[in-house]
């Protein structure tokens, strides 16, 4: 039997991409389910004209010289930090991803609505509230939160796509808003300068190289006494030591995390639970978490992977697309 003439895309089950991305990549490619990058060998490589791209599993130069038909790179998410695009630019392969997708982005707002409901979750104690109630209390007086988030002054670490989304929830809830970005003008000289007058500090800030541990020690220090600190960013840029050391003393009041550094690594779980930021939430209340759930919702899972299932489709000269 001859190969079908569709072009052959290797896809991990990993990604749990939803149904009607799965119809499409199948009405395009010929697809080769694999669980993941592990389970790789070389004649897999060795047909692939198209590889999806899962976080925490890098495409690196050699894997693409083990792909010699390789044509695109398809991965539905905003930075490309697991892919080598300059040996993707040198070998000719198109990276199909969503870093070049801004005006598309504009329409996918579950993260900025995660950040305000972590800020939510985290100062008024939701969770413990919720778990008090199940235990058959109903007693207001034990969960007040130390102050109204009007009252708060917020620093947006970062104003990006999602920083911009999240102080307009912000400003529309009277929350006084301020920001450090390098590549935005008007904002605070230094990300010291935005922490000594922030009473909330949310994380927004790309994952690359040189913002590894942007949120610092002395930055959370700098934060005034009984501050809120929220990041749904990358756990990279935070010094999560230093935050519960600062948790522990009552310098920061409260925080809600989405992310951890080390989460792409396929064994991070293995040591989750006995880890010290789970330790710590597990026994206070005033530390929320949550797996990565920021951009967690169907219909923008569903629309960012059809839309680079079809970018990818469309870059290999693929008819049917739609």
């Amino acid at each position: 039997m001859s190969r079908t003439l569709k072009p052959r895309i290797v896809y991990y089950r990993i990604l749990n991409y939803q149904a009607d991305a799965l119809e499409l990549l199948a009405r395009n490619f010929d697809v080769v389910e694999l669980n993941d990058p592990r389970d790789d060998t070389p004649d897999v490589l060795a047909h692939a004209d198209a590889l999806t791209a899962p976080l925490g599993f890098p495409v690196t130069a050699d894997r693409m010289d083990a792909s010699p038909k390789l044509r695109a790179i398809v991965s539905n998410t905003t930075g490309v930090p697991h892919i080598d695009m300059t040996a993707a630019a040198a070998r000719g392969v198109t990276v199909c991803a969503l870093h070049d997708e801004q005006a598309f982005l504009e329409q996918i707002t579950p993260t900025a609505e995660h950040t305000i409901g972590l800020m939510l979750g985290a100062w008024r104690r939701i969770p413990g509230a919720h778990a008090a109630v199940l235990k058959g209390q109903w007693q207001r007086s034990d969960w007040g939160a130390p102050r109204m988030l009007s009252r708060m002054r917020l620093g947006l670490v970062g104003l990006g796509r999602l920083g911009k989304k999240v102080a307009r929830i912000a400003q529309a809830m009277d929350m006084r808003v301020n920001f450090y970005d390098p590549q935005v003008e008007g904002g605070k000289a230094s990300l010291e300068a935005l922490a000594r007058e922030s009473d909330i500090l949310s994380l927004h800030a790309p994952a690359v190289e040189t913002t590894r541990g942007l949120v610092s020690r002395a930055i959370l220090a700098s934060l005034p006494r009984g501050a809120l600190v929220v990041n749904t960013a990358r756990g990279e840029l935070l010094d999560l030591d230093a935050l519960l050391d600062l948790m522990e003393s009552g310098h920061i009041a409260a925080a809600g995390l989405d992310v951890l550094d080390g989460e792409y690594s396929p064994a991070f779980t293995e040591g989750l639970a006995a880890s010290r930021v789970v330790v710590y939430a597990r026994s206070h209340d005033n530390l929320v978490l949550t797996p990565h759930i920021g951009g967690s919702t169907t219909d923008a899972w569903s629309e960012t992977q059809c839309l680079v299932i079809a970018k990818a489709a469309r870059a290999l000269g693929v008819e049917s697309v739609g």
